[in-house]
């Protein structure tokens, strides 16, 4: 269920949305609908995915957490993100996701006309999304998944490391999806067509 969402955007310059959030909360969905309207989606995983094949290693999370840890570390926590950006060369709306570092944000907000939208899940319904999608990188027992969140959100983790949970906290509009992924993309699209309406949204 979508709680709270106002997406106040204007459209008349490139704008940019940027999606955080812990592990399987519904990300990818919220994405696909603002690429249904006409968004340009760019992410941070696969960058680090993109880095993890070149490298020649195995795309499982915890080699991608290690890997965007250690490039943040190496070359600064906005890396990522500046990766990201060096691809953002014309005036079209884009999506953001996969940001999960502080730096990475602020790195964005450079950008100009950028929000941040926080999308959070109740733990249980996570699970069961995580053994539902059969991901490559997921893990596929209680524990790994455990242990995965609580690393993506900034247990254990130093300051270029995993931070969801700091990410969250600078989030500028937030979606608590506590139902089906069907019944969210309903919503969200019922939404935004409501912001296409009134013109806030082309």
């Amino acid at each position: 269920m979508v709680t709270q969402i106002f997406i106040l955007i204007f459209l008349k310059h490139m704008m940019i949305i940027g999606i955080t959030g812990p592990i399987a909360s519904g990300k990818s969905e919220v994405a696909r609908v603002l690429i249904d309207k006409g968004f340009i989606r760019h992410s941070l995983s696969d960058e680090v995915r993109e880095e993890a094949r070149k490298r020649g290693m195995p795309i499982e999370r915890k080699v991608l957490q290690d890997i965007g840890n250690e490039m943040r570390k190496k070359e600064g926590l906005s890396y990522w993100a500046k990766r990201v950006v060096s691809k953002i060369t014309t005036e079209n709306n884009y999506i953001v996701d996969g940001i999960r570092n502080p730096g990475e944000i602020e790195e964005l907000q450079k950008l100009g006309n950028f929000i941040l939208i926080g999308v959070k899940a109740p733990m249980e319904r996570r699970v069961e999304w995580i053994k539902e999608r059969h991901k490559d990188s997921d893990p596929n027992t209680i524990e790994g998944i455990t242990f995965i969140d609580s690393r993506d959100r900034g247990k254990g983790e130093e300051v270029a490391g995993q931070q969801v949970d700091a990410c969250y906290e600078k989030i500028d509009l937030e979606i608590i999806n506590d139902g089906s992924l069907e019944e969210l993309r309903k919503k969200i699209e019922g939404i935004i067509e409501e912001q296409m309406q009134k013109g806030i949204i082309e």
